[in-house]
C-alpha cells in the first residue's frame, strides 16, 4: 500500500470532473486507501473552473493538495490545466494528463484575448514536469458514442492502463458501476476499455 497519492482534476462546469473525482475515490475506498477529496464547484453550473482534489494512501489526513506535490494532474481542458500547474513540480515528479479540447472562456470570447495553443501550453507545464501528456480524447470519445461527455472516463482509463495512478481496473469498475447512473454505466465501461486500450 502506497503511503499517499495526490491528484487535482480540472476542468469546467458540464465536463464530469465531479464524477471523475468520485468514481476514483470510490475505487481507492475498494482497493483499501483511506481517501480525502475536496471540490470547489461554486461555479460549476455556469461553466466555470472546477478544481477537485483527491488524495489517498495509507492514511490521509488533509483532502488538499499543496503546491507542489499532485502527483497526477488531469485536465479535461487544456487552459484549466495550465490554472493548475502551481501544484505540480518536477521535484515531485508530477506527470499532466490533458484533453485537447478547448472550451474559450469569457476572457477570450468576451474580452477578445489569445488562447494559447497546445505546444504553447505544453512548453510552460513542461516548467512544472518532466511528462506532459496530451490526448484528443474528446475526438474520440465522439467518435465512438456521438457526444463528448464520457471523456472524462476515457482518460481514467488511459491513466489506469499507464499506471498513473496506482488503483487496479477492477476496483475502478465497480465504481464506475456504483457512482455512474444505471442507463449509463454500459457506456462508461466501454468508454472506459477504450482509453486503456491506447497506446
Amino acid at each position: 500500500m502506497i503511503k499517499e497519492f495526490n491528484i487535482v482534476a480540472t476542468g469546467v462546469g458540464g465536463q464530469g470532473i465531479l464524477t471523475l473525482s468520485n468514481v476514483i475515490a470510490e475505487a481507492a475506498l475498494k482497493q483499501g486507501y483511506d481517501v480525502k477529496t475536496s471540490e470547489l464547484h461554486g461555479l460549476a453550473q455556469r461553466g466555470g473552473s472546477i478544481p477537485c482534489h483527491i488524495r489517498f494512501g495509507k492514511k490521509i489526513y488533509s483532502p488538499l493538495v499543496l503546491e507542489g506535490e499532485a502527483n497526477l494532474i488531469i485536465g479535461l481542458e487544456p487552459l484549466e490545466a495550465l490554472r493548475c500547474c502551481y501544484y505540480g513540480s518536477k521535484k515531485y515528479g508530477t506527470i499532466f494528463l490533458i484533453d485537447t479540447h478547448k472550451i474559450m472562456p469569457i476572457s477570450v470570447s468576451v474580452l477578445g484575448e489569445k488562447y494559447p495553443s497546445i505546444n504553447r501550453i505544453t512548453k510552460l507545464l513542461k516548467q512544472f514536469s518532466k511528462k506532459v501528456i496530451i490526448l484528443n480524447a474528446s475526438e474520440k470519445v465522439k467518435e465512438k458514442t456521438g457526444d463528448v461527455i464520457a471523456t472524462n472516463i476515457y482518460m481514467l482509463g488511459y491513466a489506469i492502463s499507464k499506471k498513473l495512478i496506482p488503483i487496479k481496473k477492477e476496483f475502478v469498475l465497480e465504481a464506475i458501476r456504483k457512482v455512474i447512473p444505471k442507463r449509463y454505466v454500459e457506456m462508461n465501461e466501454e468508454i472506459f476499455k477504450l482509453g486503456m486500450k491506447v497506446r
